[in-house]
């Protein structure tokens, strides 16, 4: 017999104050053409297809007997960092923040958790797991300039990871490794463990000085200045080891600081045993190796003492592979292991398949998609924009991302706003919404990460208007689109009939609730995970 199926209305969950009224005009009908109804049926087909289940629950229930089957929780993960934890400046919008970290009532069921090597160990030995009063809320609400501090955005681990923990919230580590020499590698390792000697005579036979990048610099103020300076000075590590590199080949720096490098690869991968040791039971995930791709050209071990990145400067030697070989040795086998880029090309893909060429387990590949351009949310309201936000694009990227054969997870996600305005709210929102529900309909796909929650809380350089709220906690337009989409459209909530001992029913894949009164009247409550 079939199960008999009938929708029902479910009290919103707490964290949401209102339903998403969409204003299709503020978008062009060029816009509207791309993301037609057809591209939208072909949307919600896949989406029915790749992110429900079917289910048969046994119940102690006469046949004909209404059960009530409510979704609690996600299978999915939708994510956001947790990088401005008791930062914000007032404990009331510390804890409208907080509310959003919630699997059954708010919107994010998984966090990414700040592991920023130069901040995480500012001094040699010196890690900031445990909180101190720099980190508490009473210091951040007395900060009258927050973003000028080294640790904005960088908050102790052990406070977060236990607030996580007590709302059951998924936890990403990010990252375990870097090649960036201004945010990740801290500036001790050069200051204290490079001998003067090396120091000197890497200046002499370059003619470069390396500028100090002392951790206690506002984030990016001076590490990422492009001015090349003087014939001699630099402003920023990245432009001085290319200066460096113009003059001397790799072999030639290799011997003039050997002190110094192998010290560089000795603590880049001690730290991944520290942290490892620490919360390796503890954090589901870890991007492992951060934004590598692009020094990635053919293999993945080479034994050189150092590998030199285009962008970043220098970094330990076969910086990802060691980083995965060291993570899957001293990790537990449930951590799963992420490669993360911004670089969506087949050179990722590339690399990916030569790490596991070369013995490494990558479990996940994650994704970055960063629209930080005010200008480029307007662009695509016009019906313009990049290819890789137009259906197809998207289908196009992730049908070649899967071919690694491992779940992605969008790492991290900025969608900006145009203004502020109410229409420029809206644009942001429906922009959401549509990139949203195709990235859900990607087979592959297992979470979605939002980056920036609040407005003007971003790293430099990132936009102050792509958050999902304002800087003092009120929800914006695109919250309303978010909100909708997770805690309605993507819940299911039914009621269906007892048959033969059994109810049977399709939702979306999580922890549901099932009630119903039994042959004596008293309601019965089960509890079932539809995977």
């Amino acid at each position: 017999m079939k199960t008999m199926l009938v929708a029902v209305a479910i009290a919103a969950p707490m964290a949401s104050l209102a339903a998403f009224q969409m204003d299709r005009s503020v978008m062009s009908d060029a816009y509207w053409a791309i993301w037609n109804e057809d591209v939208q049926a072909k949307i919600d087909e896949d989406i029915e297809k790749c992110r429900k289940a079917d289910a048969q629950v046994a119940v102690d229930a006469p046949d004909g007997t209404e059960v009530r089957i409510e979704q609690q929780t996600h299978g999915f993960f939708f994510g956001a960092h947790v990088f401005n934890f008791n930062q914000l400046g007032k404990t009331e919008w510390n804890n409208r923040y907080k509310e959003l970290y919630d699997p059954e009532s708010g919107l994010f069921n998984s966090a990414t958790v700040a592991f920023y090597w130069k901040t995480l160990e500012p001094y040699q030995g010196q890690v900031r797991f445990h909180e101190d009063y720099r980190d508490t809320e009473g210091f951040w609400n007395a900060c009258p300039q927050p973003k000028e501090q080294p640790h904005w955005r960088r908050p102790a681990t052990d406070p977060v990871i236990a607030f996580l923990k007590t709302r059951g919230v998924r936890i990403h580590g990010h990252p375990l490794c870097w090649g960036n020499n201004g945010w990740m590698t801290p500036s001790w390792i050069w200051d204290e463990f490079c001998p003067k000697a090396e120091k000197v005579a890497l200046e002499t036979a370059s003619g470069v000085q390396l500028p100090p990048h002392d951790w206690r610099q506002p984030m990016g103020v001076k590490e990422f200045g492009r001015d090349e300076g003087s014939a001699k000075g630099v402003r920023s590590w990245s432009a001085g080891w290319k200066r460096i590199f113009e003059k001397l080949s790799e072999d030639e720096v290799a011997k003039l600081c050997p002190t110094y490098f192998a010290n560089l690869n000795r603590f880049t991968f001690e730290r991944i045993r520290q942290i490892a040791a620490k919360y390796g039971t503890r954090v589901d995930s870890w991007d492992v190796c951060n934004e590598s791709s692009m020094d990635f050209h053919g293999r993945s071990a080479t034994g050189r003492p150092f590998q030199v990145s285009p962008r970043y400067g220098v970094t330990a030697g076969d910086l990802c592979y060691n980083a995965f070989k060291t993570a899957q040795e001293c990790l537990p086998k449930t951590a799963w292991l992420n490669i993360n880029d911004y670089a969506m090309d087949t050179n990722y893909l590339s690399q990916i398949k030569d790490l596991e060429a070369n013995g490494c387990r990558v479990d996940v590949v994650g994704s970055q998609m960063h629209l930080f351009n005010p200008a480029e949310s307007v662009n695509i309201m016009r019906g313009e924009g990049p290819d890789h936000l137009r259906p197809e694009g998207i289908a196009k990227r992730f049908a070649m991302l899967s071919n690694a054969g491992k779940p992605i997870h969008l790492s991290e996600i900025t969608i900006t706003a145009p203004d502020m305005s109410k229409k420029g709210q809206m644009v942001q929102a429906i922009i959401t919404r549509n990139l949203y529900r195709a990235w859900f309909s990607v087979e592959k796909m297992n979470g979605i990460t939002w980056w920036n929650v609040v407005d003007d809380c971003g790293a430099p350089g990132e936009p102050s208007i792509s958050g999902l709220f304002t800087r003092d906690m009120r929800p914006k337009t695109a919250y309303f689109a978010m909100d909708d989409l997770i805690n309605r459209e993507w819940k299911t909530r039914i009621v269906a009939k007892a048959s033969g001992g059994n109810v049977t029913f399709r939702g979306f894949r999580g922890r549901y609730r099932l009630a119903w009164k039994g042959v004596d009247g008293k309601e019965k409550i089960k509890l079932v995970d539809v995977r």
